[in-house]
């Protein structure tokens, strides 16, 4: 057989083989940047837009509680358990406070310095539309111009990495389909678990296909994609027996993009710490359901329960790692943050300035990073978003560049036109 490996995947098969084939070395190991074998990288993407404001609260400042007379999280009282976790002391962290949805899972690592946050970050896109946005976002690319996306995207940018990176780069999505950040020259396998608790072929229909590439090039990798998906099935079965909440909803709005709900992505991210433990350096998952136009809720109701889903599921990523968690990053972004004000309906709508956070093992945290401004009404942008300050692509090539010691060269195939930025966070 001729067949490239792109072929592979545009034959009838591909719908269910695609997700087997592991990633090809593509790149010869002589270029491959040094630290990369060890080192681990975890994209999680919030589909939706979520409400970084009642996440990471500014407690400092008046405005917050005008503008959400009945969604803003009370400021710090150690008698009110629903009241924000004052995140420091002194400083620019005094100013700001956790939702307390946070308090079990995340805030055991802020207080470990393994957890740190950046606000007024984001994208220089100002359309606010979520699929053109989190294109954009994944593309990595310049914006083209004010309010618009790049025309044009042609690979994305942990895809870009994964070839800067050569041989020792293993990059995988956990997804349904390949998302626009793994697409490009390098193939990527993505592995949804979802329902991965038995494999996708039975014996008789394994055989077959290993039969049709015998003795091509491909028979191989092949092979080495039935292994991958058999391991994902034995984690999932195994998992699945001391897990009494298993099941996955499926219900996805639009804008999720068919990302997994955050209530299943506890047993998800057990799993993905399985592979990315043994398997994988480079990894990308999506979480649905951040688009909180209505009835979104203070310290407690729909933003306090997907925020609870997510910090447990991250807090598991971590302890299922191991020792692998001391050489691990995870940055957690959303395609824009929300209104700064509440609306009519007790949400909040399409925004622009976000927080991201960066946590891992290897991540000095405890900390609020980046440059910041005073929350007031004179400081948003059009009167109703947290401004950018901190572009994303600045703040992930910077934390790149240490992660897997990327020169200049390297750096800028994966975000081109970028400035990374120097925070310490690495």
């Amino acid at each position: 057989m001729s067949l490239s490996r792109r072929d592979v995947l545009k034959l009838a098969l591909a719908g269910a083989a695609a997700p087997l084939l592991p990633i090809p070395r593509i790149v010869s190991e002589a270029f491959a940047a040094p630290g990369a074998a060890d080192a681990r990288f975890l994209l999680v993407f919030l589909r939706g837009g979520y409400d970084a404001a009642n996440v990471v609260v500014p407690i400092g400042s008046d405005f917050y509680y005008q503008a959400r007379p009945t969604i803003a999280i009370a400021r710090p009282d150690p008698g009110n358990p629903n009241a924000a976790i004052p995140l420091g002391r002194s400083g620019e962290a005094a100013a700001w406070g956790l939702h307390p949805a946070l308090k079990d899972s995340m805030l055991p690592l802020w207080q470990r310095g393994q957890l740190a946050f950046v606000p007024f970050a984001g994208t220089d896109d100002l359309t606010r539309s979520h699929f053109e946005t989190q294109d954009s976002m994944e593309s990595g690319m310049p914006v083209a111009g004010p309010g618009r996306s790049p025309a044009s995207y042609g690979s994305g940018f942990l895809n870009r990495l994964a070839a800067a990176l050569g041989g020792r780069a293993a990059p995988v999505a956990f997804t349904d389909g390949l998302p626009v950040t793994m697409t490009g020259e390098v193939l990527v396998p993505n592995v949804s678990l979802k329902g991965a608790g038995r494999p996708p072929f039975d014996d008789r229909q394994r055989a077959v296909l290993a039969e049709m590439y015998a003795g091509t090039r491909l028979e191989p990798l092949i092979a080495e994609g039935f292994d991958l998906r058999q391991e994902v099935a034995a984690q999932a079965e195994t998992m699945a027996k001391g897990d009494a909440r298993g099941s996955m909803r499926a219900e996805m709005q639009a804008a999720n993009r068919r990302a997994i709900t955050a209530r299943g992505f506890e047993l998800e991210a057990r799993r993905m710490a399985g592979l990315m433990r043994e398997s994988y350096n480079i990894g990308f998952i999506d979480v649905g359901g951040w688009d909180t136009h209505v009835n979104e809720g203070g310290a407690q109701g729909q933003l306090a329960t997907l925020l609870g889903n997510l910090g447990d599921g991250l807090a598991a990523f971590a302890d299922q790692l191991g020792p692998a968690w001391s050489r691990t990053v995870v940055v957690v972004l959303s395609e824009f943050g929300r209104t700064f004000r509440e609306n009519g309906t007790r949400g909040t709508d399409h925004g622009h300035g976000s927080v991201h956070w960066v946590l891992g093992g290897a991540v000095q945290g405890g900390r609020i990073a980046g440059d910041q401004v005073p929350v007031t009404q004179a400081s948003l942008n059009q009167d109703r978003d947290l401004p950018v300050i901190t572009e994303y692509r600045n703040l992930i090539g910077g934390v790149l560049k240490r992660v897997y010691q990327l020169d200049s060269n390297r750096l800028e195939r994966v975000f081109p036109n970028s400035v990374p930025l120097e925070l310490g966070l690495v």
